[in-house]
């Protein structure tokens, strides 16, 4: 007899079928797991084995095989442990066939046959959605399997739990779908900061378009508390982009608490992070920290500090929204849809410009340390600012600015009117704010008033622009204009405050 049960693999964010197919026939007793299986996967067999005898089950000694179903595809992970201990179950003639046929299943044994958490439950459910399936996962992750609608999720605590539901003698609950209301640690509020009200504009207009931010100062002088107060300007997560972030995070096994994620994502990883930990990748292809601030924030503070091939390797996910990890047998892409806001000092000992405080190589030193940052990537970058030091006097008399709350009210009502306006134009669904304009839609909302149009083209010759810097702006001034209450056409005053955030000479400060 073979019998039969339905799990997944994951390649990228992409679900693939598998099928466990179980066979016990006669000959020596063994027990063999092919199909491409993995050192997680190979080892299995003996937590099934364990966890059986823990049900006081013992396996017959006779041959039996596991095939995982297509063969050429690499198996990994933990979660094949729940579907192969299902099909010896029905091989062995203690559960029908049919009790588990219409089910998708994935969960780690563990040796008193428990179910434990594993990573993917949340594209699984949606995968077992698509198919009119339901799904079998363990109780701790049932709440997130919940969000995929309107399936049967059996979240069982242990394998015990399962065989008495199929049999009739226990019950189990469908969970419940919850949210993550957890609020990092990480994220301050506006009015915290004191003083630099060029800073806070400027965090104010990335909040609004979508832009991505540098920003340029002595230490101290509050560049990573204005980056940590980004994440409270923002808008919630629409529920498309909540369940795009929360399957990222699920396959990362980063989903607090089994709860769909409703505020974005603040990443900031540290300056020696290699390029797959950023990017993407590794032995298994996993989601790097830019898939991972998916409709979020992506902070990188001492910019410079970051290896130069990795900085480079964020160019194009920058232009493009998705990472692509290539391996011998195939690709994996994924999501990185995020907002680039950097930090760095103007030079290594961080006071060029201070006569009093820097060293005695400027302007040397700067110039050298400024020439770690490319110009094609400085060109990805939106807003460049400059936040200068505030002496102890000016921390004294600097009056409590406007808290993050009105700060948000102002971004949520612009980004409204871009959501209107893309809406009108019917242009793609990739396009939601205006950092993601591009092509003729960027042309049809990014139209000028004749004097500033001719602003623009004398700073594109002056400045020598490239096509992407030229855009880009547009880009910012029209983020300007809907902060401003204009929603028609781009004036004077919004093309020289987009112009006056962009820098391309850091050595200039």
């Amino acid at each position: 007899m073979v019998s039969k049960i339905k799990t997944v693999a994951f390649r990228g964010i992409d679900v693939l079928d598998i099928d466990v197919e179980v066979q016990i026939a006669n000959g020596l007793p063994a027990f063999t797991i092919v199909g491409l299986p993995d050192k997680a996967v190979g080892e299995s067999k003996e937590r099934v084995r364990a966890a059986l005898h823990a049900m006081g089950l013992s396996l017959p000694a006779k041959r039996m095989t596991v095939n995982l179903a297509p063969a050429d595809v690499n198996k990994e992970g933990s979660h094949y442990d729940l579907p192969i201990a299902l099909g010896l179950l029905v091989a062995m003639d203690v559960m029908p066939q049919d009790a588990v046929q219409d089910f998708y299943a994935l969960g780690e044994l563990g040796l008193d046959g428990g179910l434990r958490e594993v990573t993917g439950v949340l594209p699984a459910a949606l995968q077992a959605q698509t198919q009119a399936c339901g799904l079998i996962c363990p109780q701790s992750s049932g709440s997130e399997a919940a969000w995929a609608g309107e399936i049967e999720i059996l979240a069982a605590q242990s394998l015990l739990q399962l065989i008495n539901h199929f049999k009739g003698v226990q019950v189990l609950a469908r969970p419940q779908a919850r949210l993550d209301h957890h609020v990092s640690k990480s994220i301050r509020d506006l009015s915290d900061v004191k003083g630099q009200e060029t800073a806070k504009r400027a965090l104010e207009i990335t909040a609004a378009g979508g832009h991505n931010l540098l920003m340029i100062g002595p230490p101290g002088s509050g560049k990573s508390m204005l980056a940590s107060c980004l994440p409270g300007i923002l808008p919630d997560l629409t529920p498309r982009e909540a369940l795009e972030t929360s399957i990222i995070h699920s396959l990362a096994g980063t989903l607090p608490e089994g709860g769909l994620l409703r505020s974005r994502p603040y990443r900031d990883p540290h300056h020696s992070a290699s390029q797959p930990a950023l990017v993407g990748g590794g032995h298994k292809a996993k989601p790097g920290e830019i898939s991972l601030a998916h409709h979020g924030v992506l902070f990188l503070d001492e910019l410079p500090e970051f290896a130069k091939a990795t900085l480079e390797s964020l160019r194009q996910p920058l232009e493009t929204g998705e990472t692509l990890v290539a391996r011998v047998n195939y690709h994996v892409t994924y999501p990185a849809r995020f907002q680039l806001v950097a930090a760095m000092n103007p030079c290594r000992c961080g006071y060029f410009g201070q006569v009093e405080d820097e060293c005695t190589k400027a302007p040397r030193c700067a110039e050298d340390y400024q020439s770690k940052l490319s110009g094609p990537f400085l060109d990805r970058i939106d807003l460049q600012v400059e936040v200068p030091p505030l002496s102890i006097e000016e921390l004294g008399t600097q009056p409590t600015g406007e808290p993050s709350s009105v700060v948000a009210q102002r971004v949520e009502k612009a980004r409204l009117v871009q959501a209107d306006r893309f809406a009108a134009l019917s242009a793609p669904s990739l396009m939601r704010v205006n950092g993601d304009a591009q092509g003729k839609i960027l042309e049809e909302i990014a139209q000028m008033e004749e004097d500033a149009e001719r602003l623009m083209r004398s700073a594109a010759e002056k400045l020598k622009l490239s096509a992407r810097g030229w855009y880009r702006m547009l880009r910012v001034a029209r983020t300007i204009a809907d902060l401003d209450g204009a929603p028609d056409k781009i004036g004077s005053p919004h093309i020289a405050e987009a112009l006056s955030y962009r820098r391309l000479r850091l050595a200039d400060l």
